[in-house]
């Protein structure tokens, strides 16, 4: 049995995790973190109920976790991982918004045998899109991303429009020409550049996560799109890597490495 711990727990994101941990067979939560949910139970969507506490450090010494799933802020998630991985606890975290460096800091001081496991996105429909992308521009190197979020969302671009552009950028022989900033007559309606990828964010009610690359060449275009429409979708990926992330160790990007054992 997998003991888990859920950091965020009161979240729209970690509320699903805490129901797909319930629901998913060799695992269990153990303990479920929140400050702003304090002495509160939340639904666990099998007739049961987990009791949410305000404080990690103590969570993780009475519950003694295999594993710590965050879907927290940038704000607070370094925190978070520093403090489970220091505890020997394997990290499987959904928050975006840390730089690379930082997550290579975190992992190297990790204990030996501990995994820091990040993936941008966990639908793995979306990481298909990526990875169909990152073929394309290898034929098809003119290519732009539109990411469309929730407008509660706190980061911009988002986690997975950075790693498709990486993605992209990592695939193409040279950065095409395209306008930039000096065509722009309102000041950013280019987008952000993002490892020479053109990137335009948007945010509004009603959305939950999407993302589409356009690929433009001689007579043609190719758009390659991914929503997910629910935040189920999310679940399958995340349960994926609670069961892979004791196997592994140090710092692991992409839910792509996963789906390769599978």
């Amino acid at each position: 049995m997998i003991d888990v711990l859920v950091t965020g727990a009161a979240g729209k994101m970690g509320r699903e995790v805490v129901k797909a941990i319930t629901a998913a067979e060799g695992m269990q939560v153990v303990a479920a973190v929140d400050p702003g949910y304090d002495g509160k139970a939340l639904d666990d969507g099998a007739g049961g109920e987990v009791l949410v506490v305000g404080d990690l450090l103590d969570a993780i010494e009475h519950a003694s976790p295999h594993v710590m799933v965050d879907f927290t802020a940038p704000a607070v998630v370094e925190g978070n991982v520093r403090m489970a991985l220091a505890s020997g606890v394997d990290c499987v975290v959904g928050t975006t918004g840390l730089a690379e460096d930082t997550l290579e800091a975190l992992a190297a001081e990790a204990p030996d045998g501990t995994c820091l496991f990040v993936a941008p996105n966990f639908a793995i429909g979306a990481v298909l899109m990526m990875r169909f992308a990152q073929e394309a521009a290898r034929h098809m190197p003119h290519a732009e991303i539109v990411e469309l979020h929730h407008d509660r969302k706190v980061d911009a671009p988002s986690g997975t429009a950075m790693r498709t552009a990486s993605m992209i950028s990592s695939a193409r022989a040279e950065v095409p020409p395209s306008p930039g900033p000096e065509t722009e007559i309102a000041q950013g309606a280019r987008g952000a550049l993002a490892s020479d990828v053109r990137v335009h964010s948007v945010r509004l009610p009603g959305l939950v996560a999407h993302q589409e690359v356009i690929f433009g060449g001689q007579g043609q275009t190719l758009s390659i799109r991914h929503d997910s429409i629910d935040r189920t979708s999310f679940m399958p990926g995340v349960v994926l890597a609670i069961r892979s992330v004791g196997s592994m160790s140090g710092l692991v990007i992409g839910l792509e490495h996963l789906l390769e054992t599978r």
